[in-house]
């Protein structure tokens, strides 16, 4: 081209619907150049830039982790992360999605792992006795999630404290994508959940209670009664719930005073 000026590609999508009087700001989206609304997440930044999502998009609600985002802004260093559907799309933001990311998933049986967890931890994932403390998996976790502090806890052997910490995880693998390690920290931290579950956590009895209850055939006559009931007293019902368990506990569903509520 004889003319050096950068040509901007308009955003033609119809998908999202920006707010009244938005302004436009420049996104780079797979190195090409849109202009879209600003206040829109990435997610929907993408679909305004008139992108449509076959993969890497699930719950668009920040629970799935479909939708792991890399990203940087024009003239600055830093490599940064997020997930799509959280992230708001800024001006000048280079993008780039990691829909997929071959982590290590490794076959195991949790029945027969029960013997020393630990040493099972170490020959399904023995990469992540190579952790080397740099804390970039922590920087690039997009749930704020201490991800490097739970690895150390599994190396040192407190898979319970492991199993807590990486609780909230979605699953999104940007912590694998950086880490220099090649751990994949987010298998590895799905198998100490499912173990510490299955063979280290005292088993639930009011749990087991309730499923015994449900078996018997306890709550037939009240899920009939629920069923024949119209939307609008469902709706009603579920207002006026009574929020402590004893109710629930004798079967007595409906609260007789509401005016306490």
């Amino acid at each position: 081209m004889a003319d050096d000026k950068k040509i901007k590609h308009l955003a033609t999508g119809d998908k999202t619907i920006p707010p009244d009087g938005a302004k436009e700001i420049p996104i780079y989206i797979m190195g090409r150049d849109y202009m879209v609304a600003e206040t829109l997440t990435i997610m929907k930044a993408v679909e305004y830039a008139g992108y449509s999502y076959v993969r890497g998009c699930g719950c668009r609600g920040g629970i799935c982790g479909a939708c792991g985002t890399f990203y940087r802004f024009i003239g600055d260093y830093r490599l940064r992360s997020g997930l799509a559907c959280q992230t708001v799309a800024e001006p000048n933001m280079v993008i780039m999605q990691l829909p997929f990311f071959p982590a290590n998933r490794p076959s195991y049986e949790l029945d027969t792992a029960s013997g020393n967890p630990h040493e099972e931890l170490r020959r399904l994932y023995p990469e992540v006795f190579k952790c080397v403390g740099c804390g970039t998996c922590t920087r690039t976790c997009p749930m704020d999630i201490d991800v490097m502090d739970y690895i150390a806890l599994m190396k040192r052997g407190d898979l319970k404290g492991a199993a807590y910490k990486s609780f909230d995880c979605v699953m999104c693998g940007l912590c694998a994508a950086r880490c220099p390690a090649q751990i994949t920290q987010f298998t590895a931290a799905m198998f100490v959940r499912r173990i510490y579950g299955k063979h280290i956590q005292p088993a639930a009895t009011h749990l087991k209670k309730r499923v015994e209850e449900v078996k018997s055939g306890k709550y037939e006559k009240m899920l009939k009664e629920l069923t024949a009931m119209s939307l609008v007293d469902v709706k009603k019902l579920y207002v006026e719930r009574e929020r402590e368990p004893d109710l629930c506990e004798s079967g007595k569903w409906m609260p007789k005073d509401t005016t306490k509520l």
